[in-house]
């Protein structure tokens, strides 16, 4: 006795097999691929700016029968550990001081510098909250809702003129997570998610099509933390 064949199911022809086979093969090597080709692009544009500064006699490539990529980078990263080496001791704090007070007599590169300073200072430190939390924020008006990343608590000025306690919020734009805006927003309307910070950027610049899963408790996925009015400007977002 023959097993007949179910009408109900459509079997993918050879051009149908061979697309899903070619999107598999895209898939696979497309983040190998460009992943490889940034890394070259980044270790050959080290090296095109460091090579050029190690002496001739110094240099590796002239005395080999080929070019070696990445000394440059080897190079760059022994160098900074070693001005981290020599700024911590009392000559390497004179010499920071003494530059410092030279750059402050300088009208324009003075406000350069500080504001470098500041910024590198504040992203560097091991203490630093920054770009540690991802959140859900309103905007750009009740009812649509944005990811954006809590930099701080928010303090000064901006601070002293309202009531509420606030708090920094860097909204990224999609796909350039570089750009995007500061808000200060009243910590109460800002909901902050259980994903990482690297899932978040990832959700940012794939315009939503790379979403992390929610890992929280079940019981808690399915109460809705977030209670939407339901007229504008009834009342605010609960969280």
């Amino acid at each position: 006795m023959t097993k007949e064949k179910n009408p109900g199911v459509v079997r993918p022809t050879v051009f149908g097999r061979m697309r899903a086979y070619m999107f598999a093969g895209i898939l696979v090597t497309a983040p190998i691929g460009i992943t490889l080709y940034l890394t070259w692009v980044i270790v050959h544009f080290i090296d095109n700016q460091v090579m050029p500064l190690i002496p001739r006699q110094y240099n590796p490539e002239n005395f080999l029968p080929f070019s070696v990529p990445g000394i440059g980078l080897i190079v760059m990263l022994i160098s900074l550990t070693l001005i981290g080496w020599l700024t911590a001791g009392i000559l390497g704090r004179w010499m920071i001081r003494f530059s410092e007070h030279l750059l402050a007599r300088m009208p324009v590169v003075r406000n350069v510098y500080s504001a470098i300073k500041q910024i590198m200072e504040t992203v560097m430190a091991q203490q630093s909250n920054a770009f540690r939390e991802v959140v859900l924020i309103e905007y750009p008006r009740r009812g649509i809702w944005a990811v954006g990343f809590i930099t701080g608590g928010t303090v000064g000025e901006v601070q002293h003129v309202t009531d509420d306690t606030m708090v920094n919020v860097f909204l990224p734009t999609t796909p350039n997570p570089t750009s995007g805006f500061l808000l200060f927003l009243p910590d109460r309307d800002v909901y902050r998610l259980s994903m990482t910070v690297e899932e978040g950027i990832k959700m940012v610049i794939s315009a939503g099509i790379v979403t992390p899963p929610d890992r929280r408790p079940a019981e808690e996925q399915a109460k809705p933390v977030i209670h939407v009015e339901s007229e504008p400007g009834s009342g605010d977002a609960k969280a």
